[in-house]
Parts: structure tokens; sequence; C-alpha cells
């Protein structure tokens, strides 16, 4: 039985996995969307909420607290300037855990992490028209 253990080890020692949340996160915060696999968004997911909730304070030390765990200072200028006041009103569960599917190498269990309020835009591919390309 599984009593008082915690978390995942993802086949990794600490310090990689540390690094790969602290990557993952980092990520997540600039692109507020991030394609991953099932467990590694499950662990992503608190730690990402942890700094949008830091970012509502807007306090110089909470700032301190998210560069301490963010690895871009871009990605933490954008979530205090954005995420924060963004999700200002709303008091938790600020993203959601999209399932995709197995991936076709070796069959994990993909996801999608999402910040909620970006919702998925399907991107329409422009097509070239063959005369446009002639005159040129």
């Amino acid at each position: 039985m599984r009593h008082r253990i915690k978390g995942r080890k993802l086949g990794r020692t600490t310090a990689h996995r540390t690094a790969l949340l602290r990557n993952l996160v980092t990520s997540f915060l600039e692109k507020e969307r991030v394609r991953t696999t099932l467990a590694k968004a499950k662990e992503a997911r608190p730690l990402a909420e942890k700094m949008i909730t830091l970012a509502k304070s807007g306090t110089l030390q909470s700032r301190r607290l998210a560069l301490s765990f963010v690895r871009k200072e871009s990605a933490v200028k954008k979530l205090f300037d954005d995420l924060g006041p963004r999700f200002s009103e709303r008091p938790g569960g600020y993203s959601r855990i999209v399932r995709l599917g197995p991936r076709p190498g070796d069959g994990a269990d993909m996801a999608m992490l999402e910040l909620v309020g970006s919702e998925f835009v399907k991107k329409v591919k422009k097509k070239k028209d063959k005369k446009d390309i002639r005159k040129k």
C-alpha cells in the first residue's frame, strides 16, 4: 500500500524531476497551453496553479518566490502583468487537463494542459492559388 507516498517519480532522479517540472511550468505559463504526457500534466498542474495564486497577490515577495521557481523572467513578467489580473476574481482552478489519446510511438497517454479561458481555436490554412504563384 502506498500510504504517505505523494507524487509520481516519472522515471527520473529527484533533481531531474524537479528540473523537468520547472521547465514544463515555465513553458506552460509562457504559452498558456502545453502538450505533454498525462502523468507530467497531473504533476505540473498544481505547481502552475500555485504560481498563478502568487501572481494574484502581486507583492514583491510573491514575485521573488515565483522567480525562484520559474526559469525565465519574461514568464514571471507575463504571469504578474497578464495572468494574475486575469484570474483575480477566480478562487482557483485556473487550468484544465484535456486527454488526447495515446502517443503513436510508445502508446503513452497524452494530454493538453491549458489555462481556463484560452479555448482551442482551430487554425484555418490559407490555400495559395496557383495563379498567384505563377504571377511572381
